[in-house]
């Protein structure tokens, strides 16, 4: 018979808390053409060579959201790799997966399930940021985002994108300019960054002798953005008095410079971005509301991080690349410790925490992977205050015990007695705590 699948097997990884069944079918895989990887469980998984396949079947029913981690895991080391959840007969698709089927089951319906999960994979939004401009996930309330972005974005249409702060609004206006087909540039504007005397201008442009030290014409943005598009962030910090010079440029595409009579016309797309409640603001009279309506054409709302965590490995292993390339460092990774304090961190900065938290890892670490004890404080504390709810105490408290044992370390010049003596313990006892985490000097301390 023959094998369905197309293109050409590669590597896959099993995952089955019933370690025999997944060796059997890993064997099996392999008699297909793959080279197949079996692994009893999700820590095992996070250690396999398979964590980089182009496929994984794996468990949906592990202990310790054991599925989610594994394809987690899976997809930071390989972004576009096929996920299929083996499910019971009554299971349905976890929102992690590509695809599912139920086992036991016949060889042809895993075999389909992987072609669909291929299927599924293949419509994903590209996560190296080409095709979707930098827009990197593939959740459903992202991939919303995106299909209104490309339904609207060779129209004239005004659109008002929303959000909380570092969500990437700024990347969707920059989507909308790359994908409208226009010739002249994108502009971004910060209203919230200037103050209203220097924003009309920054905007319309000034006449000589306007006000004081106005020596000589200025060009405004929006007269830089004709046949483009001018992006105005934080749009809801408009003063009355500019709200209603961008109503009139918004219903005509016309303005004059400050302190001129002189009307110019543009032809430009306009994108808005707020982190505020615009019908808030129209009810308490801090926002005119024939403004509001002008700019609420096409509405698109960005989601936070924390609604879409299966979105965290392809974008933390994004920023990891850039990084580790300005770095000149050779960074391929995150240690499972570190994918898990990522996935766990609720993250109420968005994107940007994301970004950041990522950079200091790879800019302050010391191996080929990120670890735990490299990623901000902020991000570890939230993910042992989430794991101590469900987690024995010493667990939980893991990191940041590790944390403070290393830096005790690093400051005595890895002198072990110096360092215990600085966290109040004796050299015994250091010792033994090094060897409960895992913690080996000889491959800590850095080279002399």
């Amino acid at each position: 018979m023959p094998n369905p699948l197309d293109p050409a097997p590669g590597r896959i990884l099993v995952v089955d808390d019933d370690r025999r069944m997944a060796s059997q079918l890993a064997e099996w895989l392999c008699s297909l053409g793959w080279h197949a990887f079996a692994a009893g469980s999700a820590d095992e998984a996070e250690r396999s060579p398979g964590r980089s396949a182009d496929a994984c079947l794996v468990d949906a029913f592990l202990t310790a959201n054991g599925g989610r981690r594994v394809a987690a895991t899976v997809r930071a080391n390989s972004p576009t790799a096929v996920i299929v959840a083996l499910v019971g007969r009554d299971g349905n698709r976890p929102n992690w997966a590509d695809a599912a089927v139920a086992m036991p089951g016949r060889d042809e319906d895993l075999l389909a399930a992987i072609t669909a999960g291929r299927t599924a994979a293949a419509t994903r939004r590209p996560t190296d940021g080409t095709a979707t401009r930098g827009v990197i996930g593939s959740h459903p309330a992202l991939l919303h985002v995106l299909d209104v972005v490309e339904r609207v974005a060779r129209t004239p249409a005004t659109v008002l994108v929303t959000g909380e702060s570092g969500t990437g609004k700024s990347l969707v206006a920059r989507a909308l300019h790359a994908a409208s087909g226009r010739q002249g540039r994108f502009v971004e504007v910060a209203c919230g960054s200037l103050a209203e005397p220097l924003l009309e201008s920054e905007l319309f442009g000034h006449v000589a002798g306007a006000f004081t030290g106005a020596s000589g014409d200025r060009e405004g943005r929006f007269l830089q953005a004709d046949r483009g598009t001018i992006f105005l962030d934080e749009i809801g910090t408009a003063s009355p008095a500019l709200q209603v010079k961008l109503l009139r440029v918004l219903q005509e595409m016309q303005f004059e410079p400050v302190g001129g009579s002189h009307t110019q016309m543009v032809d430009a797309r306009v994108v808005l971005a707020t982190n505020e409640d615009l019908p808030r603001l129209v009810t308490e009279g801090r926002f005119r509301e024939d403004l509001f309506w002008r700019v609420n054409v096409v509405t698109i709302e960005m989601p936070p991080l924390r609604r879409r965590p299966d979105d965290i490995p392809a974008l933390a292993q994004h920023f990891l690349v850039h990084a580790a390339r300005r770095a000149g460092r050779d960074v391929r990774g995150f240690s499972p410790a570190a994918l898990e304090a990522l996935l766990r961190h609720t993250w109420p900065g968005n994107v940007r925490e994301l970004q950041h938290a990522v950079e200091r890892g790879v800019f302050l670490g010391r191996g080929s992977l990120v670890d735990a004890g490299d990623l901000p404080a902020g991000v570890l504390a939230g993910s042992v205050a989430i794991r101590g709810a469900g987690s024995p105490l010493k667990d939980a408290l893991a990191t940041p015990e590790r944390q403070l044992i290393l830096g005790a370390l690093e400051q005595a010049g890895w002198r072990r007695d110096v360092a215990a003596r600085a966290l109040g313990i004796n050299r015994t006892t250091l010792y033994k705590k090094l060897k409960r985490l895992g913690l080996e000097l000889a491959e800590l301390q850095p080279a002399r």
